[in-house]
């Protein structure tokens, strides 16, 4: 209802004094006050008696005044009982009870703000104002009041299950979980906002200002959107697959037509003409799928979508001269809600009998209180309720005569000492036994009544972090927190949430095989950076990784910011996010994002099987063959038909039993196979009755995968007090137990899974360690193994962190550590620590709470090709390394190879980044003048160069690659990194250009070449270019001039006192640093030539003294003579 010229005659009526109908003003009208009962500045319209109703048709029932004079803004039919609630253009409520429309409460929501949406719950009901969202009871006590942040302008509410939906004129969507009244995420939407929303099984619809709906597909996250009206919407609603919407055109005039939208086609279907001006809209599936299309005038007409609009269908509203300004249909379609500018709500009805729901609950009447006679002078005054808070009167005490003794002043500030004598940064060592102390911790899905600290989380499940010194994480000891040969990762960097499942991803054998042996043009592919970071993890021999590029990618895929996975800054540091339910969304994500990238290009060796001898040829899919369910779902309609669809899935969501009482025990087999072939109400399109029936939704599996995905959906008090009770009884069980096995867990490691011939799902727990039958095999049955468990640990102290257990399988050990065993293993970042089966099998739900699970067939990876080759096209690499020069002679920067220079192991080449910032670093400054870094700043690549290192060409660049970037950077650095704004941005430098991709591919050409890289500080540039190059092939001279314990000597300092040279002037180039590092490398050689390693040691201590004496600084005029040419050739000579 924006940009309607109607809406500026409304804010004109508001506020002008005299604008209410002489017919309506009781000061002005003596006749209302005649048989009307008046309650709490309520007017009861008289209707007259009796009222005729034809049925079938609509018509006026009752009519109540609110405030006489204050337009309604807000009406709303109670979902849980026969209440009409209405809310004001001043923040008052009321609300209504059943067709008579008695008086049930009335109280003040807001003091300023207008009512915008009303929204029933079970135990209260939702009010939204420009920015505030609150909730009451039906009586009017606040049950929690939730603010927005500044600026915020909410117009509507959307309720699904648990979550919330908000809307209004800002570019975002907030989804709030009502569980726990935190928000989860935000949908980025186009400006200027959401005004309307409305929902379907299939999709989100939102109605933006600006004249468009977007379409939000729940199942595909994709969107659609509808250009409906130049002007600005009024009205939209969607029924099946219909979409009705009206609006206005470009002058600001209601448009006499309904723009109506198959959403089966996403298309436009012939617009309804209708004979009032449409404000609101509204379908009125009964028998038929009517709409009620009214006007702000007060003419409703009823017509059919597909059909033409009769005259004789249009009835009107007696507003007495007001305009409507809001309309509701009840959720039983008998009833109809109008409020007006005027203060007056009108109930409509085509019975007398009306029911606003199907099923109601009783309102709550409260019993009226006795009127105590105070007059009486025997009245007891045991009734009347002490207080527990201080009294008015008793005045706070005042302040202590000696504090303004002591006070001083400098200029016109004035001090005192602190009373409480506790000096800066220091609190008391009590601290923690003060009663408020654990109010800061978040709220936990057990929402147990106990301490939250009472549960003592193990030290190597919290949450690790890198300790930075002035060196960096140089001096942080890694090797404490892993012992084995395997790669953790860093967790400093945003987004980093995830690591836990690129951990299990890796471990998943074919999934790594088949990432690593992918490659395509595209520059944001998730499926090419994993295989990358897995290449890095196979390098690595217990160092930590990192994926920045993979995170890179991740946050320029829009389809994982639609999704919420990409967090900012806050939301990760004070640990607001539900990080269970964040994860189960990554991992679906993720699934899905392999499954369609592998899709478009893939390797026809990546599998084998005897139905298909090519995997290309057959068009199946790895993923699909791992992961991939396919179900047949069953849709029986009242008519006899039935509805037969197939579809794939690549998990499977836990779904619990609904029980009221005493949570009884379930073994875990049975709710995984209920989980998987659910049963579930849903109103379902039926073609032969051509409407939309109730029916119950069956889903029956027909193929099981090779990998079996559950997310746990342990997301509030209810599920998670269910697997605690369920480990309850197994504990119980396994005391009772005779033998010594003492470990018996709720969750099965094994699992026996099959299809009976009646194509029936059966899954069993199955002893561990034993094998099937041949009569089992041959009747297909699988058995599945645990393989991967992912927790979400909730630490107070921490903020809470995910973590793996994973089962590292024979041919992982034998690559890193010679051996071939089996082993499960903590994954928490870069601590990696061996655990029992049983350990990660256990959840104690007050720390440890279930977030996926991944099952394996025993033995599936024996079909697949696990030969992990990186199959880059190495021609496509070669023509980029020898392409012929785009840029002008004038501004050549580098020479591309020639066929004669193809790189050979033990080549030389030289190389050196640099980089750009793209966050600042935060640090906590101590009052002892120390700092220490909590996070590091984020530094992204911007330029890379590699120089030849021999041949006549020596020093002549073949790369210089600068690398564009989409993400906002804070500091280009150029004092350091010589990149000026500008050089990064494609269509504006004057340099080459690329992706860091493209680059990418260039470096592993040369790594797996066998080429030696020298440098100076190589280790940083690698590792934010997020490589893993064998130590044989890196020549760091940073290294190489420096004696053991020392400080690290700069690269301009070396230049000048070996090379003579005065580089790094003013700025930093990489050019000149990579040909300075490889002039540093032979001079080197020659001094290791001339008297060995002895002799270079006494050099370096000649050089440190000399560091000393002139304090590493110096002048023009203390520079030593040059002993070689200039460190640029040039490359215009060439």
């Amino acid at each position: 209802m924006l940009n309607s010229p109607l809406m500026i005659i409304l804010g004109e009526y508001w506020w002008t004094p005299g604008g209410l109908e002489p017919s309506m003003n009781s000061y002005l009208n003596p006749n209302l006050h005649q048989d009307v009962g008046v309650y709490t500045q309520e007017l009861a319209v008289t209707v007259p008696e009796p009222v005729h109703v034809r049925k079938g048709i609509f018509s006026e029932l009752h009519s109540k005044v609110s405030e006489a004079g204050i337009p309604v803004t807000a009406t709303h039919f109670d979902l849980q009982r026969e209440m009409l609630w209405m809310g004001n253009y001043t923040g008052h409520v009321k609300s209504f009870l059943g067709p008579t429309m008695a008086h049930y409460s009335s109280f003040q929501v807001h003091a300023t703000d207008a009512i915008r949406h009303i929204q029933s719950l079970d135990t209260g009901v939702l009010f939204l104002s420009e920015c505030n969202l609150r909730c009451y009871t039906r009586g009017g006590l606040v049950m929690f009041d939730y603010r927005m942040e500044e600026g915020a302008d909410m117009h509507s509410l959307l309720m699904t299950d648990n979550m919330l939906l908000m809307g209004g004129l800002q570019n975002y969507v907030v989804e709030i979980d009502m569980n726990t009244l935190q928000e989860t995420q935000k949908f980025r939407v186009e400006a200027p906002g959401v005004t309307i929303m409305r929902q379907t099984n299939r999709f989100f619809v939102f109605g933006h200002p600006s004249g468009k709906v977007t379409l939000r597909d729940l199942r595909t996250f994709r969107t659609q959107k509808f250009d409906a009206f130049p002007g600005g919407l009024s009205d939209f609603d969607v029924h099946g697959n219909l979409l009705a919407v009206s609006g206005f055109s470009s002058r600001g005039l209601n448009e006499r037509f309904l723009m109506v939208y198959d959403l089966r086609m996403m298309r436009a279907a012939t617009p309804l003409w209708v004979h009032v001006d449409p404000f609101f809209v509204r379908f009125l599936p009964t028998y038929t799928s009517r709409l009620a299309i009214i006007s702000q005038t007060g003419e409703c007409q009823f017509c059919e979508p597909t059909g033409l609009a009769n005259m004789a269908d249009i009835f009107h509203v007696n507003t007495n001269g007001h305009f409507l300004t809001s309309f509701e249909v009840s959720s039983s379609k008998q009833a109809l809600a109008f409020g007006d500018s005027g203060g007056c709500v009108r109930l409509w009805s085509d019975t007398r009998d009306v029911m606003f729901n199907v099923y109601s609950r009783e309102p709550c009447v409260v019993d009226a209180q006795p009127q105590l006679a105070w007059n009486h002078n025997l009245q007891p005054c045991s009734p009347i309720p002490t207080a527990q808070a201080t009294p008015s009167s008793r005045w706070a005490p005042g302040m202590d005569p000696e504090i303004p003794q002591t006070i001083e002043t400098v200029g016109f500030n004035s001090y005192v000492e602190n009373p409480s004598a506790c000096p800066c940064n220091q609190v008391p060592a009590n601290k923690e036994e003060s009663p408020g102390y654990y109010n800061h911790i978040p709220e936990s899905p057990t929402e147990s009544d106990e301490e939250p600290l009472l549960h003592t989380v193990p030290e190597k499940y919290r949450k690790v972090t890198i300790k930075y010194s002035k060196r960096g994480r140089e001096d942080f000891d890694f090797k404490h927190y892993n012992r084995t040969l395997f790669a953790g990762l860093e967790p400093q960097i945003p987004n980093a949430y995830c690591n836990c499942m690129i951990q299990v991803l890796y471990f998943l054998e074919p999934v790594r095989c088949l990432v690593q042996n992918h490659l395509c043009h595209k520059e944001f592919c998730l499926a090419c950076e994993l295989g990358f970071l897995f290449h890095m993890l196979d390098l690595s021999q217990g160092d930590p990784c990192q994926a920045s590029n993979f995170l890179r990618a991740l946050r320029n895929v829009p389809e994982a910011k639609e999704m919420g996975l990409i967090l900012s800054n806050c939301e990760e540091t004070t640990g607001t996010v539900e990080l269970g339910r964040l994860i189960q969304r990554w991992n679906h994500f993720i699934l899905y994002q392999l499954f369609q990238e592998t899709q478009e290009q893939e390797d026809p060796r990546a599998y084998r099987t005897t139905r298909s001898s090519s995997l290309g040829s057959s068009g199946d899919s790895v993923i699909r063959e791992l992961f991939c369910s396919e179900v047949e779902n069953r849709s029986p309609c009242l008519c006899g038909i039935e509805t037969v669809y197939s579809s794939l899935m690549l998990l499977f969501n836990m779904h619990y039993p609904n029980s009221q009482g005493e949570i009884k025990e379930h073994d875990f087999a049975e709710i995984l196979k209920k989980s998987i072939c659910l049963q579930q109400r849903s109103h379902t399109w039926c073609g032969n009755c051509d409407k939309y029936q109730p029916t119950v939704q069956t889903r029956n599996i027909r193929r099981l995968p090779d990998v079996l995905v559950i997310n746990c959906e342990v997301n509030s008090s209810k599920e998670a007090e269910f697997w605690k009770v369920q480990a309850e009884y197994a504990f119980n069980k396994s005391m009772q137990k005779t033998d010594q096995d003492q470990r018996h867990v709720w969750i099965p490691a094994t699992l026996k899974m099959s299809l009976s011939k009646s194509q029936r799902l059966e899954i069993s727990s199955w002893p561990e360690g034993e094998e099937l039958s041949a009569a089992e095999q041959a009747e297909g049955a699988s058995l599945y193994d645990l393989v991967a468990t992912v927790p979400h640990i909730l630490d107070a102290g921490a903020g809470g962190n995910l973590v793996a257990h994973i089962k590292v399988g024979e041919t992982y050990h034998q690559r890193k550590e010679g051996v071939s065993r089996q082993q499960w293993y903590l994954f928490n970042d870069f601590l990696i620590e061996p655990i029992e089966q049983t350990e990660a099998a256990q959840f104690d739900v007050s720390w440890k709470v279930p977030a996926i699970l991944c099952y394996a067939k025993r033995n599936y990876h024996t079909k697949y090709d696990l030969r992990s080759e990186f199959q880059h096209n190495q021609s496509e690499v070669k023509s980029d390394l020898y392409r012929t020069q785009k840029q002008s002679k004038t501004d050549a920067t580098f020479i591309p190879l020639t066929v004669s220079e193809m790189p050979q192991a033990g080549d030389l080449v030289g190389l050196d980044a640099e980089f750009v910032k793209l966050s600042e670093e935060e640090a906590v400054l101590h009052s002892d003048g120390t700092k220490s870094t909590i996070t590091p700043s984020q530094m992204s690549v911007a330029r890379i160069t590699c120089v030849r290192g021999q041949g006549p060409n020596e020093g002549v660049p073949f790369i210089d690659d600068y690398i564009s970037t989409q993400e906002q950077v804070v500091d280009y650095l150029t004092k350091y990194s010589g990149i000026e704004p500008g050089d990064l941005d494609a269509t504006v430098s004057s340099k080459h250009v690329t992706t860091l991709k493209s680059t990418y591919l260039k470096l592993r050409f040369l790594i797996d070449a066998g080429v030696r890289f020298v440098g100076h500080g190589l280790q940083n540039d690698f590792r934010v270019i997020n490589l893993v190059v064998p130590k044989d092939q890196v020549i760091d001279t940073v290294h190489l001039f420096r004696l053991p314990y020392k400080r690290m000597i700069s690269l301009k300092f070396l230049a000048w006192y070996f090379l003579g040279l005065n580089i790094q002037g003013e700025t930093h180039d990489s050019t000149e640093d990579s040909c300075t590092a490889l002039k540093l490398y032979r001079k080197y050689l020659e001094l290791y030539q001339e008297g060995g390693n002895h002799y270079v040691m006494k050099v370096l201590y000649e050089v440190y003294d000399k560091g000393f004496q002139l304090n590493w600084k110096w002048t023009e005029c203390t520079l030593l003579p040059s002993t070689g040419a200039a460190v640029l050739p040039s490359v215009m000579g060439l």
